[in-house]
């Protein structure tokens, strides 16, 4: 157990909120949230391509009838 709980602990920033009111940023930091948003989505979809490959491994495993 450590000394200080967890959290204590500063949390990063977020770069953007889903719902987050937009009025007061300007066109750049917009642009910048896009630019987030769009790398957070490749990312997610690279993790649900890893993720079907190897349920479809793990299915035809199993599936094999010997």
């Amino acid at each position: 157990m450590s000394l200080f709980p967890d959290d204590d602990r500063p949390r990063p920033k977020r770069i953007h909120e889903i719902g987050q009111d937009l009025s007061a940023l300007s066109v750049g930091e917009i642009d910048e949230r896009i630019a987030a948003l769009h790398a957070e989505i490749a990312r997610l979809a690279e993790a649900r391509t890893k993720k079907d490959a190897s349920r479809s491994a793990a299915d035809a495993f199993f599936r094999k009838k010997d």
